[in-house]
């Protein structure tokens, strides 16, 4: 009994690796296979891109310093609010002053209110429009003339580092993205605002700072925040789009895989390529968007000799 369900269960098998090898000589004509899914050409934009790091930075980050030491008496702004030039930030007294008005206070409202009369506090005003990013100063503290009682920036922007093999493909004007550590699922419209003159070598590689200035400053921008950035170095529009996988080189000209029907070996195709991003390669020439392309995963040989990929008799799948 053992002996005869033996022989079925091997005659299960050799029936079963009979059928794979039909399956691979009908799909790759008796040398090999091609196996992958089939996908149809898109018409899109597509853009090469400049990628590199960066920080959001005050454009001009200007410190409001009292013009003699003292004691600062109101302070009246807060982080984040918007000022005008020659607005009031602040008051503060003079040691001088300060001295006065602690003596006045012990002789009563009356003496006070002469001394501050008489004594003027001291404004400290905005000297630009813009932006208060530090207002931690507190009143009653002492002040020196080289504390910051207000720190103001007329707009924060992206100071990205570029390397030197790639600063002749920026200019000013030019586009970029911006997406933050802190909110990785936001991309910041931005265009270049200045590009520096002189390098600087970080890590023993040479860079030149570029100021990206943000088409619309987002709330969540803040000082400091760390930003990957994207230079918008060449676009095309209208473009006919497969994925990169799809392309594929061979003594010096470029193919795909054009999918022939059902049943059929796949047509190798010359085209001509233009531009590649993360995911995407525009064909020029030599594909249409009627056609359907071919994304090979394995090259499978009946002699056993195959090429990386996974199972290489998975049927072909259309991309959804």
């Amino acid at each position: 009994m053992k002996n005869n369900l033996r022989k079925i269960v091997i005659g299960l098998l050799v029936v079963a690796g009979l059928v794979i090898v039909k399956m691979a000589v009908f799909r790759g004509g008796g040398a090999g296979s091609e196996e992958g899914r089939i996908v149809k050409p898109a018409v899109g934009t597509i853009h090469t891109m400049i990628s590199t790091t960066g920080t959001v930075l005050p454009k001009n980050r200007l410190e409001i310093k009292p013009p003699v030491n003292g004691r600062i008496e109101t302070v009246l702004v807060k982080e984040g609010e918007k000022v005008k030039v020659g607005q009031i930030l602040a008051w503060m007294s003079s040691t001088e002053r300060a001295a006065l008005l602690d003596n006045a206070r012990g002789q009563g409202e009356e003496a006070l209110k002469y001394w501050e009369d008489a004594y003027k506090a001291i404004p400290l005003s905005a000297p630009i429009d813009g932006e208060v990013i530090v207002a931690t100063t507190q009143p009653g503290q002492t002040v020196t003339t080289a504390d910051a009682v207000v720190v103001l920036s007329d707009h924060l922007i992206v100071r990205a580092q570029v390397d030197e093999t790639d600063i002749g493909k920026i200019k000013v004007g030019q586009k970029a993205y911006v997406e933050l550590d802190a909110y990785p699922d936001t991309k910041i419209s931005c265009v270049v605002e200045h590009i520096y003159y002189e390098s600087e070598t970080v890590n023993n590689v040479t860079i030149y700072k570029v100021d990206l200035k943000p088409q619309e400053v987002p709330e969540f921008f803040r000082s400091g925040m760390n930003a990957n950035v994207e230079f918008v170095e060449e676009g095309q529009a209208g473009a006919l789009l497969v994925p990169q996988e799809a392309v594929f080189t061979d003594n010096g000209e470029t193919f795909v895989w054009v999918y022939r029907g059902k049943g059929e070996i796949p047509e190798k195709r010359a085209v001509k390529a233009g531009l590649s991003d993360e995911e995407n390669t525009a064909i020029l020439s030599g594909l249409s968007k009627d056609d359907e392309v071919v994304i090979t995963s394995k090259k499978y040989d009946v002699s056993g000799n195959s090429t990386g990929g996974t199972n290489p008799f998975m049927p072909f799948r259309r991309k959804k």
